[in-house]
């Protein structure tokens, strides 16, 4: 698919930069063949509804062969498709499919380890003298006979296992069943990224990189230092600072590299999972001597408390890292023609397959202004499947569930289960996402929440985000226009968007109570839209009425 800037055009944004993505499980969203798992044939027979709501691009969740021990984040081959999911003539025919439609693919990339059913590891685990053994991680045990040291795994207990063929330990950061590849190996390195153009020569538009913080470990194999604050409350993986297992600077030499092979035969976007908090999230952009991540995903839209003062202290925090906040126009200061270049695109994330729904997490009420925040604030937009459909995650109890991070670690709130719940279309049995019996149980009161219902009520959460995507579209201001203007008063919270002359205000209300906005400087301010489907008057000259939970994008003339 040709860029929509045309050949040889420079002067236009790259296409990521106003896009609108959407992650999709591929297990939950649709299956075709009736075994109860979502799979690329009935992914590629629901790419309308996608383009009807208006996505840029889907970021497929992994689809390779895997024993599905973690859901396909355990790849035994990192060309090649599952068969649950279909067969690489499937995967071909769904990027063919979605390029004709004008949308792109954006492929998880798991490069931090393997399954231990990959060949690799079988060969590394053979001998010790193999010539791929130092493709993963090995050391032998302790003083005690033990484990190497007390790293502990992300989904709990140590991070170490012995293999008593060859008497030494292999490390892995989050399964047993997930060796850690050893990055530290050039081989390794260029291995990873013969699987980038592999998958670039059949079409894939970008990448989002899988645990891309952690893909080195200390090589003196240091202990993790113990939070101080941490007790029996706190899950055992989250007791240790990860100074040794996590964010290692060579990661970022790693990256860059990644960055390289990626834009060697054209331009591939690179997402990345990386450690958000604080200011280290800059880091992973690079700069330009030595660009690294084009997105380093940014959830702090729903990792934060939405009280007004900390909500916009937060935004305005990680918009002036990238230093992507404007002046005002007209104002001294102010750059010609546009906002100039930041150092690193933002982009904000409000769901993933990791992450409770933001529906569960906001409420449904604030889950609407979330919504338009997430469309209206500057950088590429991502939704989580689902999300459209104001879904809040089906209850899975502890016994029953099937994600290995709550198997492992039951009682503590980390079952990813709720948020991967199917897909549900219609008021067919199985809500139209099966003819057998899903892998996972279905969110109750789907009945009222499916998407042909949705479809059909301009008042339903779908309807909404349709109608913001489509402005986001319609407004460059929103796409690729300054930002300014940040302000609270009581419980609201505002900025401004401008390009060309064009001038909006978004405003939202935290509070369940009306709120009255009054624009300081005096412009008239015309209604564009409401996150309610029936908004009154924009206002007089008392102000304008923001009832309980609404949002408005206001154009200011």
């Amino acid at each position: 698919m040709q860029d929509p800037a045309g050949p040889g055009r420079s002067d236009r944004p790259p296409w990521w930069q106003s896009a609108v993505i959407c992650q999709v499980y591929p297990l939950s969203f649709q299956d075709s063949d009736g075994d109860g798992r979502g799979d690329l044939p009935g992914l590629l027979s629901r790419l309308d509804y996608l383009c009807e709501l208006g996505i840029d691009a889907i970021w497929l969740a992994p689809v390779y062969c895997s024993p599905m021990r973690d859901f396909g984040y355990d790849v035994a081959d990192f060309t090649g498709i599952e068969p649950c999911f279909g067969s690489l003539g499937d995967f071909d025919r769904l990027v063919q499919a979605l390029h004709e439609r004008g949308m792109r693919l954006v492929l998880d990339f798991v490069p931090n380890h393997t399954a231990d059913t990959h060949p690799w590891f079988v060969a590394s685990r053979s001998s010790r003298n193999h010539p791929q053994r130092d493709w993963y991680v090995w050391a032998d045990a302790g003083p005690d006979g033990g484990p190497p040291n007390r790293w502990t795994s992300r989904f709990g207990g140590s991070a170490w296992e012995y293999d008593a063929g060859t008497g030494q330990y292999y490390y892995h950061a989050f399964l047993k069943e997930q060796p850690d590849l050893n990055w530290h190996n050039p081989e390794v390195r260029q291995a990873m990224a013969e699987v980038l153009r592999f998958w670039q020569a059949r079409g894939v538009d970008g990448f989002r990189i899988d645990a891309a913080a952690v893909l080195a470990e200390d090589v003196k194999l240091r202990e993790d230092p113990p939070k101080p604050d941490a007790d029996g409350q706190t899950p055992e993986p989250e007791r240790v600072e990860r100074v040794y297992t996590d964010y290692r600077p060579e990661v970022l030499d790693w990256l860059a590299e990644l960055r390289r092979c990626a834009e060697a035969d054209g331009p591939s976007l690179l997402l990345g999972e990386v450690d958000g908090s604080g200011d280290r999230i800059v880091d992973f952009y690079g700069d330009a001597g030595r660009p690294i991540l084009h997105l380093p995903l940014n959830y702090r839209l729903i990792d934060t408390d939405w009280q007004g003062p900390l909500l916009r202290e937060t935004v305005e925090h990680y918009l002036t890292l990238l230093d992507a906040l404007g002046p005002e126009p007209g104002t001294a200061g102010a750059r010609q023609g546009g906002p100039g270049k930041p150092k690193g695109w933002p982009c904000w994330a409000v769901g993933s397959h990791d992450k409770p729904r933001v529906a569960r997490t906001l409420g449904p009420e604030r889950a609407r202004l979330a919504a338009l925040l997430l469309f209206t604030l500057p950088g590429t937009a991502l939704f989580f499947a689902g999300d459209e459909l104001g879904l809040e995650g089906c209850p899975v109890p502890s016994e029953q569930s099937r994600d290995p991070f709550e198997r492992q670690l039951p009682g503590f709130g980390l079952n990813r289960d709720p948020q991967r719940a199917p897909m549900p279309w219609s008021d067919a049995p199985q809500a139209g996402f099966t003819t057998g019996e899903p892998w996972l149980p279905l969110e109750p009161g789907h009945e009222q929440r499916h998407v042909a219902r949705q479809q059909r009520d301009p008042a339903s959460m779908w309807s909404l985000y349709r109608r913001l995507i489509a402005l986001r579209k319609a407004e460059a201001a929103l796409g690729v226009g300054s930002c300014f203007g940040f302000f609270t008063a009581d419980a609201l919270l505002g900025f401004q968007r401008a390009w060309a002359g064009r001038r909006l205000q978004v405003v939202v209300n935290l509070a369940g109570t009306p709120q009255v906005h009054r624009p300081d400087d005096g412009r008239p301010a015309r209604l564009l839209l409401s996150t309610r489907p029936d908004p009154e008057a924009p206002g007089s000259s008392e102000g304008i009425r923001l009832e309980g939970y609404e949002g408005v994008v206001l154009v200011l003339d």
